[in-house]
């Protein structure tokens, strides 16, 4: 099999934790958003590297926080517990399903995606507990508008972000100065490439829900996409569904993530697989970013990861 240099993972690695490290020294409370997929788990790891001293007890300096919609694809909760509790770290969870029991969120209904619906859940959690930064696992290759942000991204007091109020980073040298109300988020591997994860995942041997290899599920094509069938995301009239060899490239609300067809079920199938493809993750599995080209840039402004 062919073998892809990683040398550059090395550097990448580097600079990661020496984001994180800055976050926890600059931040009074900051956060890990941690959900069980593929780059929240190499955030963690990276996270657990920059604080691991020897043998002694793992001591994180963040809380691990999940905002959850309540409707994730069960495999990806069921490892994010697992995780959590092997590696013994406190998690806060903040649901979408409170938010709707409290008024604060309006669905059409109980089938509507509830992707959107995370900002409003997430201002409040950060509110609850007063945390002044976020880490998380976004890369600028994912998406148009994630690759405006800066690795430091200033949100106001509302939670708001401004693609035009960005604060510059040249030199690697970070302005986290923030008032009182005012929240950073920040994402050490903004600069990794979705071949990195991959890559990355291979070197240091990460564990991951099952759902990113390939295996068998029904799904039905649909507006170029394969849609899952289940209780939230059923057949259409006239559509007819099928069995089909597919792996998630990324997780999220079952109602508008997709699988993509795949035959690979180990780490280097996948990292050859990824390393041929020219469709970005997202563009290939979400269904809500397909709404307009500006989708996501409009969540973020709003308050979303």
């Amino acid at each position: 099999m062919t073998e892809i240099n990683n040398q550059h993972l090395d550097w990448l690695e580097a600079e990661a934790i020496y984001i994180i490290r800055e976050v926890a020294a600059e931040s009074k409370n900051p956060a890990i958003l941690f959900s069980g997929g593929k780059d929240s788990v190499v955030l963690l790891a990276l996270a657990c590297k920059a604080f691991k001293i020897g043998d002694r007890p793992l001591n994180l300096p963040f809380t691990i926080l999940h905002i959850d919609t309540g409707h994730n694809y069960p495999e990806v909760i069921e490892f994010r517990d697992k995780t959590i509790q092997k590696l013994g770290l406190n998690l806060v969870v903040g649901s979408v399903e409170d938010s709707i029991k409290e008024g604060k969120v309006v669905l059409r209904k109980e089938t509507d995606s509830r992707n959107a619906a995370q900002a409003i859940t997430l201002l409040d959690t950060i509110e609850k507990y007063e945390f002044d930064s976020l880490l998380g696992g976004a890369r600028r290759d994912e998406e148009k508008a994630r690759a405006k942000e800066r690795i430091f991204s200033f949100r106001d007091e509302f939670g708001q972000w401004d693609p035009k109020a960005q604060r510059p980073e040249l030199w690697s040298i970070y302005n986290t100065r923030i008032h009182k109300g005012e929240n950073m988020r920040v994402f050490p591997i903004s600069n990794w490439t979705e071949l990195d994860v991959w890559q990355y995942i291979k070197r240091e041997q990460l564990e991951l829900p099952a759902i990113y290899f390939a295996h068998e599920r029904e799904v039905v094509p649909r507006n170029h996409l394969l849609v899952p069938v289940t209780w939230l995301t059923p057949k259409q009239e006239g559509e007819t569904s099928e069995v089909r060899s597919v792996r998630f490239r990324t997780v999220g609300d079952i109602s508008c993530t997709c699988p993509v067809a795949s035959t690979a079920k180990t780490v280097p199938e996948i990292i050859l697989e990824t390393a041929n493809t020219d469709i970005s993750e997202r563009s290939a599995t979400r269904m809500d970013d397909q709404v307009s080209e500006a989708a996501m840039e409009e969540r973020k402004k709003s308050g979303y990861f």
